[in-house]
């Protein structure tokens, strides 16, 4: 029986009480999940953590969301849906609530850990009772909404409001908002009428695999967060790690063919909307998690902007982003439009965006990028509800949660690799661009010789002695010349993210293709028997 085929499909009036619920509760893990993004130096100088150290927080964080995502299915299995959300949002606002007073370090992993698990069981558990509840011609404006909390607040709306909280308070008031906001969850989900999930077959838990899959992902997550430190196999720690993770994950796929009741559903992959829409959700995902790291961290470490402003670049790409989400939704209810068609407005427009923001200069601000923010926030809006809707359409109810994990895996991992990606070329293109531009000013060439007098003359001019000036000079120089190298490796990375769509959109196509010419067969061989 697939979700259109469910008797009941249509919820009571109590259940809106629920989504709105679901949304709050999903929006207090897109705060505790981009706690760092701005805050980290904070966060570093108060507990007096290295950065090494301070990496743990997002590690654990990372690694055990994914885990979350495995393992969340299977919880619905033995429990009710609602009673596993009101859980998790409560376990999220307690343990936020507990990290706003720690002050140390392993403390503060700890809860991160809790945090991780209890945002993946709220995702999942969310979705899915919207899912269940909501009969499938409803779902596109259903989706959109839940996707305010789940996919546009985290993008968007955190950053700007985690830097105004940093800048006119302390790092621990993003944990401390948590509470409050999971307690509201948990009245408005109070309020809803319970609704009875799909009977689901209980299935064992294979501890085995679980255990197997946490070490690869723990592995994976630090590779992909700390490679590009140790400039990764060129330091022997990276090579050890690497070896681990392939061994862990060669061994949960063992046991996928072994087990009797396989932690994760591969099964779903025989569907081809759902093997289509996690291959772009993957790419997708690099596009949004890269762009949400590159465009707050070019406005810190270029433009020199407070947090606050940082965060603040990416409002008018989040405005956007919903309200395309908003529209694209009714399109798809009330006109009928199929999700697949705006998925290449949605790849067009990241391209143009990210090509543009390739341009910026030292000199950039805001009124320079909106154009290229905006068309940031219409691309995601066409990408990610069409995505989820053509994942999630024609699954059955009891491999829906299934289904949920997976895909949300898919996307945190392709947003974890573009992330390291663009983190590594931008390491790279920075030293390469400050030694290319460093040889040409070589000491008694004559470019080096006007343009330190002309900052000298500047600075005498203001009331600095000859001596100091020349000294200043030679400062301001060099300062001058890594923002120059710092704004060529961001101006690549962002071309980056352009030319990856364009690597991407054939093998795309080509997994349509081929996923459309498999289903022909197969209804041909049905035909046949």
């Amino acid at each position: 029986m697939t979700v259109a085929d469910r008797p009941g499909a249509r919820a009571p009036a109590g259940a809106s009480w629920l989504v709105v619920g679901i949304v709050i509760a999903s929006l207090t893990e897109a705060i505790t999940g981009t706690v760092l993004a701005l805050g980290r130096g904070d966060v570093m100088g108060d507990i007096h953590a290295t950065p090494d150290e301070i990496a743990w927080l997002d590690i654990a964080y990372t690694a055990m969301k994914l885990i979350g995502f495995a393992a969340a299915p299977w919880l619905l299995t033995r429990i009710d849906a609602q009673r596993a959300l009101l859980a998790a949002t409560a376990s999220m606002g307690l343990a936020a609530m507990l990290a706003g007073f720690a002050a140390r370090l392993d403390l503060l992993i700890a809860l991160r850990l809790v945090q991780g698990l209890a945002g993946a069981i709220l995702l999942v558990s969310g979705q899915a009772l919207l899912f269940w509840r909501y009969a499938p011609e409803r779902q596109p404006v259903v989706q959109a909404i839940f996707a305010m909390g789940a996919v546009v607040a985290p993008a968007t709306l955190m950053p700007v409001l985690q830097g105004w909280l940093i800048d006119a308070h302390d790092w621990a008031w993003i944990f401390f908002l948590v509470l409050p906001l999971a307690v509201v969850a948990i009245g408005f989900m109070m309020f809803s009428e319970p609704i009875p999930s799909p009977a689901l077959e209980r299935r064992a838990l294979d501890a085995l695999g679980l255990g197997a899959l946490a070490l690869a992902l723990f592995s994976t997550v630090w590779l992909l967060s700390q490679g590009s430190r140790w400039d990764w196999l060129e330091d022997r720690r990276v090579g050890e790690v690497l070896v681990l993770a392939a061994l862990a994950f060669l061994f949960v796929a063992n046991r996928q063919r072994r087990a009797r009741a396989p932690l994760l559903d591969l099964a779903l992959f025989r569907s081809d909307d759902f093997a289509f829409a996690f291959v772009v959700s993957f790419v997708a995902g690099a596009a949004l998690f890269g762009s949400a790291f590159l465009i707050p961290t070019f406005a810190l470490t270029v433009l020199h902007v407070t947090p606050t402003e940082a965060g603040a670049l990416l409002l008018p790409s989040g405005l956007v982003f919903a309200a395309t989400l908003f529209a694209a939704a009714l399109l798809m209810q009330l006109r009928r439009v199929p999700p697949v068609a705006t998925v290449p407005f949605g790849i067009l427009s990241m391209m143009i965006a990210m090509w543009m923001l390739s341009g910026s200069t030292l000199e950039s601000g805001p009124d320079e990028m909106m154009v290229a923010l905006l068309l940031r926030g219409l691309g995601l809006g066409c990408l990610f509800l069409s995505i989820t809707l053509i994942a999630f359409a024609r699954l059955t109810p009891a491999h829906l949660a299934f289904g949920i994990g997976i895909f949300n895996m898919g996307r945190q991992l392709g947003g974890l690799i573009g992330v390291a990606g663009l983190q590594t070329m931008i390491d790279h293109e920075a030293a390469n661009s400050r030694a290319v531009l460093g040889a040409v000013l070589t000491p008694g060439s004559q470019a080096l010789a006007d343009r330190l007098a002309e900052y000298s003359a500047l600075l005498e001019g203001r009331g600095m002695d000859p001596g100091p000036a020349m000294a200043a000079a030679r400062a301001l120089l060099a300062r001058s010349l890594a923002g120059q190298g710092t704004v060529i490796a961001f101006n690549t990375a962002f071309a980056a993210v352009a030319l990856m769509f364009v690597a991407a959109v054939p093998v795309i196509i080509a997994v349509k293709v081929a996923l459309a010419r498999n289903a022909a067969r197969r209804s041909t061989a049905g035909s046949a028997a």
